[in-house]
């Protein structure tokens, strides 16, 4: 945009200036009405028309405009307005018109001999009242294909302009054998114009179709340029003609970087001297007073300025020959029946053709027809620099090229040339060095891109300069504008020849540059801030099995308890008689079992520790129990002894987030992507409900928790204490997990599969050997040694990720606090139940010698056992004991009674 600058004092004294023309010319001067038709929007031209009325009028000659604003496309409001300036006694009408009214405002002219100069595309046939303005782009654009030696090529015209064009470049083909492909681009809707012109270039592309000519106004050119710059694919090595007389007035900034070749046509010079001096005129103009005066001058206005000269060129000869121009008797009604033509309509007719003068648009001239003759047409084209001029077309020496460099239409070599490595400073990538103002250049940087274009460049034999992106972005397309920002919008508009960067290949990167294969494989990861470590439990050496586990080896020792009661008490070889010791008679003939309920447990209870017991089963069915018993227990040992070293020596971290569905299912912890990145891009775009559940969180949440750069989205998950989130790819989130100060962990795995990869623009020479290099460094295995360099080899965390990871440490007292618990516990439960059985026994005992005592004194008893003194029969037996063993006996056999023995008799 070219924008005017002035001071307030000139602005002042310029008003005050035209205030006095102005005043000047309506005192008094001779007045020539004159009509004007301005479709809407025409703001610029308008302006210009102002201007002209201002600068061309004189004290003793002015022109007096009458205009009215339509919209051109409707002949109905195109013939009331005509017919009304006719009716108000218009010499002359100056306007605009299009395919639809054109036939309308000719059939006019033509019927009441009213003149009418426009600025309009040339319209087809002999027109004798129409003066165009504009001149033919027919010979400067079939001069110019013949230049570029065009054997075949697109054409995209706008049928609104006519097929007079169209017809010449199809006749031009058929002699010269040109393959043309005629395509029609007028009758587009606006509501679909950008899906047709997409649909458009990619049947070019299949077509192979990659010289185009766009015969369309400049603001479809302006619509169909936008696609091409949002697609991205039709920029680099394709070449366009824009085939109308204002190559300056569009924005081509755009395009200008982006490798395309474009040429075209421009009718004002800016270099010339008269358009020199009218340039400082019109941007000392206000705005708000003259719309469009901001902006430089557009061919149309500077065709319109021209056209004010013409006619008051023209009306000033009249007026100097005295010739009568009154309008008399019904001439003024322009539906009159029969029509009236205005008699001195053909004096002004001829008076315009014969005027020749020097205007912004070059020397203007007329034929017999109305049509411009004598004119010169600057050929344009679109350097890096910006547009340049490389030559002229007139009507007499043709194609004339004044500057040689033209581009090729092939892409430039890489010889002799410095390729521009677009990069990102993101660690450990691309990184400053500490003392980086020491050194110029590519010496400044270090890291694991820095390398790795140290190593294309080696293996590729190309000169080259890392360059930082402006805008510190990858590259995402916008999605108002359409415009590709970062490292990828440098490459598609040509700033860039390569991007060494963490750039992740993407479908949508991949329609408007080309990528290598490969450097590196990632993932989208989770990172979030480093919990506490938890502090081991009392009864921490239970957690190696769980809860259900413990439960069921509680109810299985019980079960194996109790079926060995059982089975023992129904096999009949685990009942079994007491044998004497010394081979003495047996004391009782009842057989007794070994397995009671206590022992049962006992024996349970000791397998299971591993300790054994003083009896085992005897039969085949409680040996079969016991074995299945041992067999359970030495897997479960077993298992639990491997777990417990793991559990009581390693410490861990209870994390709140496990995988992205702990995230999705919770609102607590925010989470959040880097913004302008594929990260976003991949749940935007993503189908599976989890991640769309995901996006449609992220999009609405507030504040939102998108990051402009990683660091920033790092930083945020350090000081959120827990509360935020961040998805970015493994790669960097293990690198930041090994800076300090290693507080943040990469949990679960990684959501999708993606890799990283080196982007050149489309058809880049540089594409095929990039690629091979990056596989022959694969196969070298210096990829990884690169990464292992940059990850972990300068790790600040230690190896493995030092803290970042789980360590083996020695056992602490908080670890088996719960076994000494469970010792002192069990020793002081075994005190307890014995104090008890000593009281309990001890009182059991007074009660029988209390009994025993009473026994023997009373006289029943004492004749009784008198009587059993005396029997022969029993006096040896009991003479066999002493006195002095009988209550060692009685000890003895209470001893048994402990023991389930139930009596033993004497």
């Amino acid at each position: 945009m070219w924008r005017r600058a002035r001071s307030l004092n000139t602005t002042m004294k310029l008003l005050l200036v035209v205030t006095l023309l102005w005043r000047e010319a309506l005192c008094g001067s001779p007045s020539v009405q004159i009509g004007g038709l301005f479709p809407r929007g025409a703001d610029q031209e308008y302006s210009a028309f102002r201007i002209g009325m201002v600068q061309f009028g004189m004290a003793d000659f002015r022109l007096t405009p009458h205009i009215d604003n339509l919209e051109v496309a409707n002949s109905f409001a195109v013939t009331n307005c005509f017919c009304s300036q006719f009716s108000r006694g218009v010499y002359a009408i100056f306007g605009f018109y299009d395919k639809k009214s054109v036939n309308t405002i000719t059939s006019f002219c033509e019927t009441l001999h009213v003149s009418f100069i426009t600025p309009s595309f040339p319209a087809e046939g002999m027109n004798q009242f129409v003066l165009q303005m504009r001149p033919d782009i027919k010979g400067p654009l079939v001069s110019l294909v013949e230049y570029y030696k065009w054997e075949r090529f697109a054409y995209l015209y706008d049928s609104d302009r006519g097929l007079s064009t169209l017809q010449v470049i199809l006749d031009t083909a058929a002699e010269k054998k040109w393959v043309v492909t005629a395509i029609n681009v007028g009758n587009l809707k606006d509501e679909r114009k950008d899906e047709a012109y997409r649909s458009l270039f990619q049947d070019l592309e299949i077509r192979k179709e990659r010289r185009i000519i766009l015969d369309c106004e400049q603001d479809k050119v302006k619509d169909i340029m936008e696609q091409v710059i949002t697609i991205g694919r039709h920029v680099k090595g394709y070449h366009y003609i824009i085939a109308n007389l204002g190559f300056v007035d569009g924005d081509l900034s755009k395009i200008q970087y982006g490798g395309a070749n474009v040429s075209g046509f421009q009718i004002v010079d800016f270099d010339d001297p008269v358009v020199a001096k009218f340039d400082q005129r019109w941007e000392a103009l206000e705005e708000k007073e003259y719309p469009g005066a901001d902006a430089r001058i557009r061919y149309t206005s500077a065709l319109t300025y021209d056209a004010v000269h013409v006619m008051t060129e023209a009306f000033r000869f009249l007026h100097k020959q005295r010739i009568d121009m009154s309008r008399r008797g019904n001439s003024g009604d322009c539906l009159a029946n029969p029509a009236v033509p205005w008699a001195q309509g053909v004096e002004i007719e001829r008076a315009l053709k014969q005027v020749r003068v020097d205007g912004l648009t070059g020397t203007i001239q007329f034929d017999q027809y109305g049509k411009r003759i004598n004119y010169s047409v600057t050929v344009m084209e679109l350097k890096p620099t910006g547009p340049v001029k490389i030559g002229y077309w007139n009507e007499v020496d043709k194609m004339v090229v004044t500057k040689s460099d033209i581009y090729p239409n092939d892409t430039m070599g890489m010889e002799n040339k410095t390729v521009i490595v677009s990069t990102i400073l993101e660690a450990p990538y691309v990184m400053m060095k500490k003392n980086s103002e020491l050194f110029e250049d590519n010496d400044r940087y270090e890291g694991y891109c820095v390398d790795l274009a140290a190593e294309i460049a080696k293996h590729c034999g190309i000169r080259y300069q890392l360059r930082i992106v402006g805008d510190g972005k990858y590259g995402a397309r916008d999605a108002e504008t359409k415009i590709w920002n970062g490292m990828v919008g440098e490459l598609v508009y040509g700033k860039a020849d390569i991007a060494v960067a963490p750039l992740t290949i993407t479908l949508v990167r991949e329609e408007v540059i080309d990528f290598s294969k490969p450097f590196m494989s990632l993932g989208i990861s989770i990172m979030i801030k480093k919990p506490q470590k938890s502090k081991p439990g009392v009864f921490s050496f239970l957690d190696p099995l769980a809860y259900e586990i413990w439960m069921c080896i509680v109810f299985a020792y019980i079960g194996v308890s109790v079926v060995l009661f059982l089975v023992s008490r129904f096999s009949p070889y685990e009942w079994t008689l007491e044998e004497p010791e010394d081979g003495a008679m047996p004391l009782t003939t009842e057989s007794n079992n070994e397995f009671g309920i206590f022992n049962s447990l006992w024996f349970s209870l000791g397998a299971f520790m591993r300790q054994g017991c003083d009896i085992s089963p005897r039969s085949l069915s409680g040996r079969i129990v016991g074995g299945v018993w041992w067999f359970f227990t030495l897997i479960i040992i077993s298992s639990y002894t491997a777990n417990l070293a793991a559990f009581l020596t390693v410490e861990r971290m209870v994390s709140p987030i496990e995988s992205a569905e702990d995230l999705a299912k919770q609102t607590e912890i925010a989470y959040g992507t880097l913004d302008s990145g594929s990260t976003k891009e991949f749940f935007r775009r993503s189908k599976i409900a989890l991640f769309d559940k995901m996006w449609q969180y992220m999009k609405s949440a507030e504040p939102s928790p998108f990051v402009k750069k990683t660091s920033e989205g790092v930083l945020r998950v350090r000081k959120s204490k827990g509360k935020y989130a961040y998805l970015l790819e493994s790669t960097m989130n293990e690198y930041i997990e090994q800076r300090k100060p290693c507080d943040t962990m990469k949990v679960g795995g990684n959501l999708d599969s993606k890799g990283y990869g080196i982007a050149t623009p489309k058809g880049s020479p540089l594409r095929n050997a990039v690629n091979l290099a990056v596989l022959k460094l694969n196969e070298q295995g210096l990829l990884d040694k690169l990464k292992n360099k940059w990850w972990y080899d300068k790790g600040e965390c230690g190896s493995g990720g030092g803290e970042s990871k789980e360590k083996t440490s020695a056992l602490s007292l908080s670890n088996v606090a719960g076994v000494f618990y469970i010792l002192v516990g069990g020793l002081g439960l075994a005190m307890m139940v014995a104090l008890v059985e000593f009281c309990y026994k001890s009182r059991a005992e007074a009660k029988k010698m209390k009994v025993a005592a009473n026994t023997l004194s009373s006289p029943q008893h004492t004749g009784n056992y008198t009587h059993t003194l005396s029997s022969p029969q029993h006096a040896p037996n009991f003479n066999m004991l002493s006195p002095s063993h009988q209550p060692n006996y009685a000890t003895y056999k209470e001893g048994y009674n402990v023991y389930g023995i139930e009596s033993v008799k004497i």
